[in-house]
C-alpha cells in the first residue's frame, strides 16, 4: 500500500509530480477548516501546508502523521510547539521565495518612488497633466534600510546597492560577524535603521512576541519623505499606527504585499489612502517559484519518511514517529 501525503490546498503539479515519482500517494483535501483537516490526515503520514493554519487540535488529533512539510517559508500557521510535544517533524523551504520576495520588494520600492499608482490611476482618468504638478524621486544615492539581514533582506540589500546605487543600513542581531555582507552597514539598533533610511524594508518572521512592532514609535522616527515595505508578515505592523502616519503626511507613502488579516476587509482604512501600493500577499507566487516551494516541501516530506533527516528542520522531534 502507498505511503499517503494530504495536500490540504492545492500546490503546483512539480511538487505533487515529485511524490508520486518516489511511490507516495498524493490525497487532495477537501476543506480547510480542522474537522476536515484532521479527517483527511486519519491515513496519511505526511502532510504539505500551504497557508492554512494547523493549530494544535489538529496536530492532537493526526496520530499518523510524521512530517509537516510547508510550502515556502513561513511558519506562523503552524503550531509549532504542539508539533514538537506530539514528535512530528516541521520542513520548510527556506530557499524556495527569496528571489521572488525579493524581486517583488523592489517593484514595491520603486513602484512608490516614481509614484506608479498614483501616475496610471490619473492617466488612464484623463489628467495628463498630472507630469507637471506631481514628481517621483530618484533611487540612486538614497538608504535602503533592512529589518531582518537574512536570505531575502539581504538580496534586498544587494540588488539595491548594486543595481541601484543605493546605500544600505541593516539591523539584525541574529547575523553573526562572520555572515555579514560588506553591502550592509550593521547598526546596533532598529531606531537608526528607522531614522536614516529612505525606505523601510521589512524581512523579518511574525511571533508571537513580535506582533505590532512597527507601530507609531518606530514610524514617528521615519523622514516625512520615507516608505515603508513590508512583504513579510502583516502582523509584524500595527495598521492603525501605520494609517495614521500615512494619512497625516508622517511618512511619504509605504508598499505592502501583507495585512494583519488576510484577506483583509474590504474596507480597510489603508485602502482608502493615496500613498499605498498593495498587492495581494502574492509576491512568492511565480511560476517559478511556487514549482520550487512544492518541490522543496516535497523533499523534505521524503527525507522524513524515507528515514533520514531533513534538509530544512524546523522542528525536530526527540522521539520521531
Amino acid at each position: 500500500m502507498k505511503r499517503k501525503v494530504l495536500i490540504p490546498s492545492d500546490i503546483s503539479e512539480a511538487g505533487k509530480k515529485y511524490l508520486r515519482d518516489r511511490g507516495y500517494e498524493v490525497k487532495m483535501g477537501r476543506g480547510l477548516d480542522e474537522d476536515t483537516i484532521i479527517a483527511d490526515a486519519k491515513d496519511c503520514e505526511a502532510m504539505l501546508v500551504r497557508n492554512e493554519p494547523i493549530t494544535r487540535r489538529i496536530i492532537e488529533n493526526i496520530p499518523s502523521v510524521k512530517v509537516i512539510s510547508k510550502h515556502g517559508v513561513g511558519l506562523d500557521k503552524i503550531d509549532l510547539e504542539a508539533a514538537a510535544e506530539q514528535n512530528i517533524w516541521v520542513t520548510n523551504g527556506p530557499l524556495s521565495n527569496a528571489i521572488a520576495v525579493a524581486e517583488h520588494t523592489m517593484m514595491l520600492l520603486l513602484a512608490c518612488a516614481k509614484k506608479l499608482v498614483r501616475f496610471d490611476l490619473a492617466i488612464r482618468s484623463g489628467d495628463y497633466n498630472i507630469r507637471n504638478t506631481m514628481k517621483g524621486m530618484d533611487v540612486e544615492g538614497k538608504t535602503v534600510g533592512i529589518i531582518g539581514c537574512g536570505k531575502i533582506g539581504s538580496m534586498v540589500a544587494k540588488k539595491c546597492v548594486h543595481g541601484f546605487d543605493m546605500k544600505a543600513v541593516g539591523y539584525d542581531p541574529f547575523v553573526p560577524a562572520e555572515a555579514r555582507l560588506p553591502e550592509i552597514e550593521y547598526v546596533d539598533t532598529m531606531e537608526e535603521v528607522f531614522r536614516r533610511a529612505d525606505f523601510v524594508s521589512l524581512h523579518v518572521p511574525a511571533t508571537k512576541d513580535n506582533a505590532g512592532f512597527v507601530n507609531k514609535d518606530l514610524l514617528s522616527l521615519m523622514k516625512p519623505t520615507a516608505y515603508l515595505l513590508n512583504a513579510a508578515r502583516g502582523s509584524i505592523v500595527n495598521e492603525a499606527d501605520l494609517y495614521e502616519a500615512l494619512h497625516s503626511g508622517r511618512i511619504a507613502g509605504a508598499g505592502l504585499d501583507v495585512y494583519a488579516q488576510e484577506p483583509p476587509a474590504a474596507d480597510n482604512p489603508l485602502f482608502t489612502l493615496p500613498n499605498i501600493t498593495v498587492t495581494p500577499h502574492n509576491a512568492s507566487l511565480t511560476y517559478e517559484t511556487t514549482d520550487r516551494m512544492g518541490l522543496h516541501a516535497a523533499q523534505g516530506i521524503d527525507e522524513v519518511l524515507s528515514g533520514g533527516t531533513p534538509t530544512w528542520p524546523c522542528v525536530t522531534p526527540k522521539h520521531p514517529r
